[in-house]
């Protein structure tokens, strides 16, 4: 029941599956940007910050310290970063 006209499966080499090469600090830098944004927006509409929400400003300070202590660390080169 094999067809024929079927080409058999080849393997792929070591050369095939390169890693992506990515940007990791352009990355970094729209994250931080956009929880900079978030930021503003919490603190801009009332709504987003009151009522029990009070937390979330804080979640976007989080996320913007963390993104910039991630940019430090891969911008100055650290272990396996620097190839990041």
């Amino acid at each position: 029941m094999d067809d024929p006209t079927a080409e058999e499966p080849t393997e792929a080499s070591a050369d095939d599956l390169l890693p992506v090469k990515v940007d990791v600090l352009r990355v970094l830098e729209i994250g931080i940007a956009l929880w900079v944004v978030a930021l503003v927006l919490t603190l801009v509409i009332p709504a987003l910050h009151e009522d029990g929400r009070d937390w979330w400003p804080w979640t976007c300070v989080a996320g913007a310290v963390l993104g910039g202590i991630g940019w430090a660390y891969i911008r100055r080169g650290r272990g396996n970063a620097s190839a990041a």
